[in-house]
């Protein structure tokens, strides 16, 4: 009895430092506004010239507090449409990144005369 008790004290204390195992079977199932992007070289120019000017902006900051400020900076409406809800969380692999991409352009494509 009191080691199941003790047991489930350590579980609890040091749940954050355990890594979760899944199945190989199992697939997780991700869902956020899809914007087609299409990777042409004036697309990407016209993406990078923006994000290098954001990123002096964002200086000082590393990791994903830069690659934070820097998406928020490039376009707020497209980064509220695809990270305010989850946000993004270091180490994960940016699945919406060309999303992004894609909604900045249209909105970019639209603020244009």
């Amino acid at each position: 009895m009191a080691l199941s008790i003790l047991l489930l004290l350590f579980t609890y204390v040091y749940q954050d430092f355990f890594i979760p195992i899944r199945s190989e079977n199992h697939k997780a199932t991700y869902n956020f506004p899809e914007f087609p992007y299409k990777e042409t070289n004036k697309n990407e120019a016209t993406f990078r010239e923006v994000e290098i000017a954001c990123e002096k902006g964002c200086f000082g900051k590393n990791g994903l507090s830069k690659i934070t400020c820097v998406r928020q900076c490039v376009s707020p409406s497209c980064y509220r449409d695809l990270y305010q809800q989850d946000l993004l969380e270091e180490g994960e692999v940016d699945v919406r990144l060309n999303s992004f991409k894609g909604c900045f352009i249209q909105r970019y494509n639209k603020s244009r005369p």
